[in-house]
């Protein structure tokens, strides 16, 4: 992921440009400080905390305290936190604060050559040895990641090393007996503290399998295929596979188990393989299009001078083998299999979205959602690909984003509040189960994955804000008939007003719709009090945010509009006086409880 440079004040703005320009980055700028970005954020604190949330590499041209203060309530597991490196208003020192194993020295080190400053490196492994353990170049990995700790403070401490394998980046350790260093693609025993492993990624896994093969078959079949060619899982770059092998279970399941990229290939890009296929086939050539898949995946991921390492292994329904690259591969070849996120990012208001969204629509190639909402983003959403729908056009705007995944993008489908609570989530999904004379998706749409992350729904902000009204058994009910027919929305308010169920309504009103809402309030005075409390919340989470309590009998209509949640009490609600305000609260029934227990 690119890093993202911070730029705070008009004295660092050059300097800001300047390391944006090293790195291929944007910039972004404090509001009313910095006069050109890429995006502007209101508050360094709030933004640089979102970035990091969502996983950003951060420069900030800027004290590193800022920093530091604004990363510091989201630090956990230094193994998974993005670099975070500070730059001083001149260029003249640069600071990697967090994320030194995981590129923030590197970083640093860039960017004080561009600026012709002094990167201000303090890991001990960089200092002593010019080398981290635990920070191979490109194209390797540590096998034994754990074990870094404990050999580089044997080192530290004066012990040498034996490095057995090519790895021209060990050259310069202190040479001794102390500990162990191995650096092949083949499998190694008894690792530990005394004997870390480098593995290149050289090899590259071709997979193909029966529709509905079994996770276990073709997961034991690469198991069992790897050990007796005595090759290192950590050395394994990819699995691929053909396009049309792209929803298929086991072989999600395998990459996910290998934690390596899946990457899928078309039959003719496979078929231009066949020349170096050990096995080639006119059955599967008849089948697919291309005379193998395992094999030719194999070789087409690994490069035009890589070599079968293992032909074509096979059980009943999966296939596999392995190719060997020429050198440790740091880039991809074909494509992902196109990754649908439906986000929901709440009201709008970057405190109340959650990291895992701010991850998902940090990683998308391509935003897809109504203008306004893609626009509450602020500069998260700065320099991506978006597609703005308006309103009305949501059976367009899912097919198209389903549509846009299945030619192998990251796509973010954004929603506000949850987006599967009445937003697009259903629809997507109710997309995928159409048949194609249902005006469904194409088939390769069908073989996107899927995700979803959570969102602070509408009625979640709404009862947060006025205390605790859902404490009790609550429901939620839209009022739009556009769906819905009105007669099955009569019955619901219906029930649930004899259920005596605590009633968000989402939809309240619009500009025709305007007489359901004071329906639902004659059928609700049926079954509960007149001076039941009712919340009507208004643009919540953004500046223009409107809270209001109101007595059932007075609820009126005209003080309802398109962005409002309008949340009825049930028969046990309460309105209580508080210094701060008035907060409405359901009890849940532990006055009772108490009153037993003292009976009893």
């Amino acid at each position: 992921m690119k890093p993202v440079v911070l730029a705070l004040s008009r004295s660092g703005e050059p300097v800001a440009h300047r390391v944006a320009a090293a790195l291929d980055a944007d910039v972004h700028g404090r509001e009313g400080r910095v006069d050109q970005a890429d995006a502007f954020f209101p508050n360094a604190l709030d933004h640089a905390r979102d970035l990091f949330a969502a996983g950003v590499p951060i420069v900030g041209v800027c004290a590193a305290g800022i920093l530091i203060r604004a990363v510091a309530p989201l630090l956990s597991d230094k193994r998974v936190e993005p670099p975070v490196v500070a730059v001083s208003d001149d260029g003249s020192v640069v600071v990697p604060l967090l994320g030194g194993h995981r590129g923030a020295n590197r970083l640093a080190v860039e960017i004080s050559r561009a600026l012709e400053g002094v990167a201000a490196v303090t890991t001990a492994g960089d200092v002593a040895l010019g080398v981290a353990l635990d920070d191979p170049p490109a194209g390797w990995v540590l096998a034994n990641r754990d074990d870094a700790k404990g050999a580089m403070a044997a080192l530290l401490s004066g012990d040498g090393a034996t490095v057995v394998g090519e790895a021209a980046w060990l050259a310069d350790l202190p040479k001794g007996d102390g500990l162990r260093i191995s650096a092949s693609w083949k499998a190694q025993d008894t690792l530990g503290p005394d004997h870390l492993h480098f593995a290149p990624k050289q090899i590259t896994l071709g997979v193909g399998c029966a529709r509905d093969c079994a996770i276990d078959e073709l997961a034991e079949l690469v198991a069992r295929t790897l050990a007796e060619a005595g090759i290192a899982r950590a050395a394994i770059q990819s699995v691929n596979t053909i396009t049309l092998k792209a929803d298929e279970a086991a072989i999600l399941a395998l990459a996910a188990e290998l934690d390596v990229p899946l990457r899928v290939f078309q039959a003719d890009a496979l078929d231009a393989e066949t020349p170096r296929l050990a096995n080639p086939s006119e059955v599967v050539f008849a089948e697919v299009g291309t005379h193998g898949v395992a094999e030719a995946a194999a070789l087409a991921q690994a490069g035009p001078d890589a070599a079968l390492l293992v032909t074509k292994r096979k059980t009943a329904n999966a296939t596999c083998a392995l190719a060997l690259a020429s050198a440790p591969l740091t880039q991809l070849h074909g494509r992902s299999i196109g990754h649908l996120c439906i986000v929901g990012i709440g009201p709008g208001q970057a405190t109340w979205r959650t990291p895992e969204v701010s991850k998902m629509i940090a990683d998308a190639d391509l935003l897809v959602g109504y203008g306004l909402y893609i626009d509450l983003l602020g500069p998260l959403a700065a320099g991506k690909a978006r597609s703005d729908f308006p309103l009305g056009g949501e059976e367009d705007r899912c097919r198209y984003a389903l549509e846009e995944a299945a030619k192998g993008k990251r796509v973010a489908l954004v929603c506000s509040g949850d987006a599967g609570i009445y937003a697009m989530g259903a629809l997507v999904f109710e997309l995928l189960d159409r048949g194609p004379e249902q005006m469904g998706v194409s088939d390769a749409a069908r073989r996107v994955e899927v995700s979803c992350a959570p969102g602070v729904s509408a009625l979640q902000a709404a009862a947060a804000r006025a205390g605790a009204p859902l404490g009790h058994d609550f429901c939620a009910i839209s009022l739009s008939d556009l769906l819905t027919p009105r007669e099955d929305i009569v019955k619901r308010l219906e029930a649930a007003a004899e259920g005596d169920f605590v009633i968000a309504f989402y939809n309240p009103v619009s500009i025709r719709r305007r007489t359901l809402l004071a329906e639902a309030r004659e059928i609700l005075l049926q079954h509960r009090p007149a001076n039941t409390p009712v919340l009507l919340a208004s643009s919540l989470g953004r500046p223009e945010e409107e809270i209001r309590f109101r007595r059932l009998e007075a609820l009126d209509v005209d003080e309802v509009d398109m962005l409002t949640v309008v949340l009825v009490g049930s028969s046990q609600s309460r309105l209580m006086q508080r210094g701060a305000g008035p907060a409405m609260y359901t009890p849940r029934g532990y006055a009772r409880k108490i009153d037993g227990d003292l009976a009893g």
